[in-house]
C-alpha cells in the first residue's frame, strides 16, 4: 500500500520542481470580418479564458508558473511571443525558467480559427511539446474544445 502511496505522489509531482515562463496567447486576425467591423471584444475576452484554461492546467500538473513582470518592458517589445525567433526562450532563461510556454490563435475568419500551444526548453530553444488544432466557429465552447484537445491530447497524455 505505500508503495501506491509514493508512486501516486511521485506522478502528481512529476513537474514540481519545473518552473514555466507562460508569456500568454496573441490573436493574429488575418480575417475580413475584422478588417470591416474592428476588433472584437469577445475574442479578447476568450484568450483570457484560454490563458487561465492553460494556467490553471499546468499548475494542476504540478508545474510552477514564474512571474514574467520582471521581463515586461522586454515582452512588451515583442508583437508576437510565438513567433519571435526564439526571444521567448530567452525571456524565459532570464527569469529563471525551464521552459517558454507560448501560443496563439489565429483568425482566418468567423468560421475559421486555429489554436497553437507551444512549449519550448528555456535553455536550447527546442520544442518539447506543442500542437495545433483547426476549430470551426467563434464561440466560447468553439474555443475552449480546441484547447481542451490540446491540453488533453498533446501536452498532457496518459503516457506521461
Amino acid at each position: 500500500m505505500r508503495l501506491i502511496v509514493l508512486a501516486l505522489l511521485a506522478a502528481t509531482n512529476a513537474h514540481a520542481q519545473e518552473r514555466v515562463a507562460f508569456f500568454g496567447l496573441t490573436l493574429l486576425d488575418t480575417s475580413l470580418q475584422s478588417s470591416t467591423a474592428g476588433e472584437n471584444t469577445a475574442e479578447q475576452d476568450r484568450l483570457a479564458m484560454l490563458e487561465e484554461m492553460v494556467a490553471a492546467r499546468f499548475a494542476e500538473e504540478g508545474y510552477e508558473l514564474v512571474d514574467i513582470e520582471p521581463a515586461r518592458a522586454e515582452i512588451g517589445r515583442v508583437v508576437n511571443l510565438a513567433k519571435c525567433y526564439g526571444c521567448d526562450t530567452r525571456i524565459a532563461a532570464g527569469l529563471g525558467a525551464d521552459y517558454s510556454l507560448v501560443g496563439e490563435v489565429q483568425k482566418v475568419s468567423d468560421l475559421i480559427l486555429a489554436i497553437n500551444l507551444q512549449l519550448r526548453a528555456a535553455e536550447t530553444g527546442e520544442m518539447v511539446k506543442g500542437a495545433v488544432v483547426d476549430i470551426r466557429g467563434n464561440t466560447d465552447e468553439s474555443w475552449q474544445r480546441g484547447m481542451r484537445y490540446i491540453l488533453k491530447n498533446r501536452l498532457f497524455t496518459e503516457e506521461e
